[in-house]
């Protein structure tokens, strides 16, 4: 058998690669196919491909032309669907390679062209929370400082007042500026030094579940589907705790009482987030089934303020994000009706 990982160190590769003998049988594949099939390389070696992949992939044709043709393709943007009805664009390469005398094998180079757009979006996203975080604290600067006049002023005025009645406008005054005084703070989101320590991410998660549960006195029902594998990982373990916070009741938010929310967890290896590659990295998702995020509000949904909740602050998601940041992570959002997904991505270096 050929280990065309070990041959080429194809491991540290994105893209996914599959060795095919002429019956379509899979003979080997990189970590990065393992992912994009769905499956184990322990379990894929020496079945059919077409146990991992759909028949009606379009492409699934050009495998045995290739082999005949002995001659190599290439076709750009291609969709791609898995037994487990996963859809996936992707480029593909089908290269013919001797193998043993009088037979051939092909090598089946899998880049996934939705993958790629995704981290492009990842690394705008970080660059414009990056500049959003600059722009706030200026902001905040701005405003505090005059705020602090007012809230002096107010409290001499109230000294020179002997009307108790008059002096109420000056406690509505004080009140009002230590409100917007809080509102500023909110705005800029969680302290910037983390307090690293090794976390467990489903101790965090069990807290906040319980938390929430707490608050919904049991109306609301929460399913966990967490991976035993995830090792512990140095994180604000606090920080994490209020970004998670913030999307589990987002999600309560948007399904009620009535609805479903899963908390789940998964290990994704070679993994970019937000331009960077980590080897390992933890993706917890919070998903609710209830009616989507309207997509006029998609591509807004992180920054301060902005909200599809009447009674909402729209602060959140946006420090939700902030903290993923921090942590050299990030939340993704995926929305249809019945489906929301919210992904905070945190990179795993130990």
């Amino acid at each position: 058998m050929v280990n065309i990982a070990a041959d080429y160190n194809l491991e540290l590769l994105a893209t996914g690669v599959v060795l095919l003998d002429a019956d379509l049988q899979i003979r080997a594949l990189n970590l990065s196919a393992e992912n994009l099939l769905e499956v184990s390389a322990s379990r894929a070696i020496g079945s059919q491909l077409e146990e991992f992949l759909d028949e009606s992939n379009e492409w699934y044709p050009l495998l045995r032309q290739a082999l005949a043709d002995n001659y190599p393709m290439v076709r750009r943007a291609v969709a791609m669907t898995t037994r487990t009805g996963q859809e996936r664009t992707v480029d593909i390469t089908l290269s013919p390679i001797a193998a043993e005398v009088g037979t051939r094998s092909l090598l089946v180079e899998l880049n996934v062209v939705d993958r790629l757009q995704a981290i492009s979006r990842d690394e705008s996203e970080w660059q414009a929370q990056a500049t959003l975080k600059e722009i706030m604290k200026g902001v905040a600067h701005e405003v505090k400082n005059p705020l602090g006049g007012i809230r002096g002023a107010a409290q001499l005025l109230a000294g020179e007042l002997a009307d108790p009645a008059q002096q109420e406008y000056t406690d509505i005054i004080i009140a009002e500026v230590d409100r917007l005084r809080t509102l500023v703070d909110r705005m800029l989101g969680p302290k910037e030094r983390l307090e690293s320590e090794l976390t467990n991410i489903h101790e965090v998660t069990e807290h906040v579940r319980h938390l929430i549960e707490a608050e919904a006195k049991g109306a609301l029902a929460i399913a966990r589907d967490y991976d035993p594998s995830l090792p512990d990982f140095y994180a604000d373990a606090g920080q994490l705790t209020q970004a998670i916070l913030n999307l589990v009741r987002n999600a309560w938010q948007a399904c009620g009482d009535s609805g479903l929310i899963t908390l789940r967890t998964r290990v994704l290896r070679q993994f970019t987030v937000g331009g960077n590659r980590h080897k390992l990295v933890c993706a917890l998702q919070v998903v609710d089934n209830g009616p989507g995020v309207p997509e006029a509000l998609l591509t807004r949904l992180f920054l301060p303020m902005v909200t599809g909740n009447a009674k909402g602050t729209g602060l959140g998601l946006s420090i939700a994000q902030r903290i993923a940041n921090q942590h050299g992570g990030l939340i993704q959002v995926q929305s249809a009706p019945g489906d929301t997904c919210f992904t905070l991505l945190l990179p795993m270096e130990v």
